[in-house]
């Protein structure tokens, strides 16, 4: 699975209220969420973003509440993987049953800067942010395949189907 886009960096200890204001996880429509992600951080940030953009952040991002809100406000705005020196437990596992790439890389964040390319191969175990590579973890194949099948629950159905037949 290969992924590219451009960078949005962030600092440390992003928790999932600056992700997502606690007003707006009353819904569940991804334009409205899209909209709110980041909103008390980065002005227009939704606006800003490409689809199949990269986040890269520092320690401990997705702390806080575990809400799945804040992963899914990620990916709404358009955001196809998140880069950080570390991520909270369960805003990692969160990202990767939505579908969101959630890749682990310290030295990473020493270099990059908004707007640099970035290109990730999950499979491969690299990643490439303004010209430099990095080597990232190694998915378990079945993470890598609720990744590659958009989610946990798209990766049921499509189990629970082939299984059907």
């Amino acid at each position: 699975m290969k992924l590219a886009g451009t960078v949005h960096v962030f600092g440390d200890h992003v928790d999932t209220d600056v992700i997502l204001p606690t007003h707006a996880i009353v819904t569940t429509d991804m334009a409205v969420l899209a909209h709110h992600c980041f909103s008390g951080l980065v002005q227009g940030f939704a606006e800003k973003v490409r689809k199949g953009d990269f986040i890269v952040a520092g320690e401990n991002f997705g702390c806080g509440s575990s809400r799945e809100h804040a992963p899914l406000a990620i990916k709404a705005a358009g955001i196809d993987c998140v880069v950080a020196a570390s991520f909270s437990r369960i805003f990692y596992r969160n990202a990767i049953n939505i579908g969101l790439a959630a890749i682990e890389c310290a030295e990473a964040r020493a270099h990059a800067a908004d707007r640099m390319p970035a290109m990730a191969d999950l499979e491969a175990c690299t990643l490439e942010i303004g010209g430099r590579h990095y080597a990232i973890p190694r998915y378990p194949p079945q993470l890598l395949d609720i990744l590659s099948g958009g989610g946990l629950v798209p990766y049921m159905k499509a189990r629970l189907a082939a299984a059907a037949h």
